[in-house]
């Protein structure tokens, strides 16, 4: 696996070679090689339309259910706050950046059309939601990639509040730092994170371009074991 000086200078030159040359399957073997066999979030969380890709940093979210809009008898002044600090975390969002949110019990939206509609003014990539997400038909027309359990309208002003945000979170076992790489498609969403990324993204390349000469070897009739002894990639 190459160690090499990255084929990408920025992550504006990374995020583009991933959208035209690989695929998440791919880089999912590279962290399996590096010993990182637990980086695929739960499947159940799929993009709202199967051509959306996402990939950028993580913006991490962490929510908590509530039992109401507003609660005065408390002692937390974050009860007091509609939606608590999902207005903040929304607004912090930053250029390449992915809202990922997790916290939740999974009977409520939360990502919805008008939050695609900010996100996508800040120059964010994408949102992964480890729950529901609402106003399908209005993200599906912004063509802002979102990835959830799929769509359900129930709202979680009375139901849940972002407590904090850019702070590691876990979905499922899975690790997530604020600046991880998040990378998703239709196959499933990845967490790559920082301190391998180099690795990942330029072993997942080098394995795009073999495969190639894989493919064109087995339309020319290499048998699979062939083409595996020859190429040792499959």
């Amino acid at each position: 696996m190459s160690t090499s000086k990255p084929l990408w200078k920025n992550d504006d030159e990374l995020f583009k070679i991933a959208k035209t040359e690989l695929f998440v399957a791919l880089v999912g073997d590279i962290l399996d090689k590096l010993g990182y066999e637990h980086q695929f979030l739960p499947p159940n969380i799929k993009p709202l339309s199967d051509d959306f890709v996402v990939i950028g940093r993580a913006m991490t979210v962490l929510e908590a259910d509530v039992f109401a809009e507003v609660s005065k008898d408390t002692k937390n002044p974050l009860m007091e706050k509609p939606f608590g600090l999902m207005f903040e975390a929304l607004d912090s969002l930053r250029k390449n950046e992915v809202y990922i949110c997790t916290g939740a019990s999974p009977n409520y939206a939360l990502w919805g059309g008008l939050m695609s509609t900010r996100a996508i003014k800040l120059e964010a990539t994408g949102a992964v939601l480890h729950g529901w997400s609402r106003d399908t038909q209005e993200i599906l027309k912004l063509g802002f990639p979102t990835f959830s359990y799929g769509g359900y309208a129930q709202d979680q002003g009375p139901r849940g509040k972002v407590i904090d945000y850019r702070v590691p979170i876990e979905i499922e076992g899975t690790r997530i730092h604020p600046g991880d790489i998040i990378y998703g498609d239709r196959d499933g969403v990845l967490v790559v994170p920082k301190e391998v990324e180099t690795k990942a993204f330029s072993g997942a390349i080098e394995k795009a371009r073999g495969e190639q000469l894989v493919k064109k070897a087995l339309e020319n009739g290499m048998s699979t074991v062939e083409a595996f002894e020859k190429f040792g990639i499959m």
